[in-house]
């Protein structure tokens, strides 16, 4: 939970001055997500063959169907964002596993008719502080789908939502 408050607290932080300055659209044209930042958390994810710990958001719609469980599929409007970080062990605390300096940012759309050759999702990427747009054109998208097409029967998406306790 450590983890989550603080990634969540320095995405808020990264977020406000990243929206500081415009960012250019991805090149199939989806936009960057404008209050991202004070989106929910939806889970978290450690690649260790990254080096990256992630903090995945969603959109009202989105952490609506992780919390109840409606994501097989994902609603339409659902948005899901993917935060990136170079992982690093805490000065102070060395077993800890923290954020070190911000790689990307992904989305995914879920708009099933817009979408069609994509299994109903819209793909785009923003690579380091800069926040520059990933791809040469909107066939960066093929990219995305040969990963994500191993998750089909889980609506092409690879997050687990985090279990929630709440005793009410």
């Amino acid at each position: 939970m450590t983890i989550t408050r603080f990634s969540l607290v320095f995405l808020i932080a990264y977020g406000s001055l990243a929206m500081a300055q415009p960012v250019a659209p991805a090149p199939n044209g989806i936009e960057f997500p404008t209050g991202y930042s004070h989106w929910q958390s939806i889970a978290l994810s450690h690649r260790t063959d990254k080096d990256s710990i992630r903090a995945i958001l969603g959109n009202d719609i989105a952490v609506k169907a992780a919390r109840t469980g409606a994501t097989k599929p994902w609603p339409e409007g659902t948005i899901l964002a993917k935060v990136s970080w170079q992982q690093r062990n805490d000065e102070n605390w060395p077993e800890a596993v923290v954020p070190g300096q911000f790689t990307q940012m992904e989305i995914m759309l879920k708009n099933a008719k817009k979408y069609t050759e994509t299994g109903g999702w819209g793909f785009a990427r923003w690579r380091g502080k800069e926040l520059k747009p990933w791809g040469d054109n909107a066939d960066f998208t093929k990219e995305c789908m040969a990963c994500h097409i191993s998750v089909s029967g889980q609506d092409y998406v690879f997050t687990k939502p985090a279990t929630w306790a709440d005793p009410n």
